[in-house]
């Protein structure tokens, strides 16, 4: 249980560290955000926007890995593995956690948390003075080929998509999306009880602003290492100065595994990146996110543009951007007659990826004073919210709501 004097240190100022750290502040602990300047290329504000509630099946699964060689990259699909040989050991344990076994544990965890997410994120919209940021419209998926669309309805249809609910999209809706398009649809789901988030810029705003006047401090540094002290661990920045807490909450996404490691801690992390691009001005309307199924490819309409994203690229960190990328979301927008004007905004990012396709939420049983909550993949916006009530309540020592254990991250010590 914190106490009026005990500290946090929260280390990544994405919107899982973000949201962990107005938690633990409203908590009741002294919290400090530690983020380098570049916090705006974390996943967190480069993504669809989408509340997806429906992706309940883990992606380590032999379904996966059975669709796997139509969706290749160099086949026209979003699936790339950049430097194979550097990820090797990434690739053994994920193809471990595709067992059947193993895929119904995740399953069924994932299920119990994306449940309690978007009810979660209504509560956070609330306590940031901010409901409009959270649009309850749902998300529609189409297809553009009768082959592709009797397959991919007959997949979304039996698939286990939780809370959400799919069905055919209604004539008004088709009329809206079928007019800003120059390919004809073959078919179309709407989903419900799915959202998006209307504007991620504003978004971060308020998230910062909320622990500013909560008494949480931000610190601009970038956390090199963690190091360890008997039962203890504390961090080091880049300028070599020693940070104690009480409390390290560890949200690095990525960089969390290096931070991990300097611990003795396994965190076996990938960087698996996805591009977009962003259109200022366009014509696009007031329309839930579209996804267009034969594409890979997901089209959102935020408060400060359209916004075109896809691709699953497995890469080192540091591994540059791959302009074929960019080029062929170009493409896709082109060939579907999207209503935008003027040249996009490029944006490339890595989305913290463990191999069984789960988050790492919890409190190491090794240290006193170390938590973690990074790993989220494509789900750290749908799952930010949640995350950090469960963090919050964990590290104050009281009942949760979710069991956590299917979330420990010695599954991979």
């Amino acid at each position: 249980m914190s106490s009026p004097s005990a500290t946090a240190l929260v280390i990544g100022g994405g919107v899982i560290g973000r949201a962990c750290s107005l938690a633990l502040q409203r908590g009741g602990w002294r919290t400090t955000l530690v983020d380098p300047e570049s916090a705006e290329m974390a996943p967190s504000w480069g993504n669809a926007g989408h509340i997806a509630t429906e992706q309940v099946a883990p992606l380590a699964s032999l379904a996966t890995l059975r669709s796997a060689p139509r969706r290749w990259h160099g086949f026209g699909g979003p699936l790339d593995l950049r430097q194979p040989l550097r990820q090797a050991g990434w690739v053994a344990r994920y193809l471990r956690a595709c067992r059947p076994a193993r895929f119904e544990a995740g399953r069924l965890a994932l299920r119990g948390l994306l449940a309690e997410s978007l009810p979660a994120w209504r509560r956070l919209a609330q306590a940031l003075d901010a409901p409009g940021l959270l649009l309850e419209q749902g998300h529609w998926v189409c297809w553009e080929s009768e082959a592709s669309a009797r397959q991919g309805q007959a997949a979304w249809r039996s698939a286990d998509i939780g809370t959400a609910r799919c069905a055919a999209l209604p004539a008004a809706g088709l009329e809206a999306l079928q007019a800003r398009l120059a390919v004809p649809l073959a078919a179309r789901l709407a989903f419900e009880n799915t959202a998006q988030i209307a504007d991620l810029p504003a978004l971060a705003q308020r998230l910062g602003d909320a622990f500013a006047q909560a008494g949480g401090t931000l610190r601009r540094a970038r956390v090199q290492a963690l190091q360890r002290d008997g039962r203890r661990a504390h961090a080091v920045t880049d300028a070599g100065e020693r940070l104690d807490a009480d409390l390290i909450l560890v949200c690095a996404g990525v960089r969390s595994r290096a931070l991990m490691a300097g611990l003795g801690l396994a965190a076996p992390l990938i960087a698996e990146r996805g591009y977009h691009l962003q259109w200022a001005e366009h014509d696009w309307p007031e329309l839930p996110p579209v996804v267009f199924e034969d594409r890979s490819m997901i089209v959102t309409r935020f408060a400060g543009g359209l916004r075109a994203a896809g691709f699953v690229e497995y890469a080192s960190l540091d591994a540059p951007p791959d302009p074929r990328k960019w080029a062929r979301l170009r493409r896709h927008v082109a060939e579907l007659g999207l209503p935008v004007r003027g040249e996009p905004v490029p944006w490339f990012g890595a989305r913290p990826t463990l191999p069984d396709y789960l988050p790492a939420l919890g409190r190491s049983a090794r240290f006193d004073n170390l938590a973690y909550a990074f790993g989220h993949q494509h789900l750290g916006l749908t799952l930010a919210a949640i995350s950090g009530e469960l963090i919050a309540g964990l590290c104050a020592g009281g009942p949760v709501a979710l069991p956590l254990a299917p979330f420990d991250l010695e599954r991979f010590s």
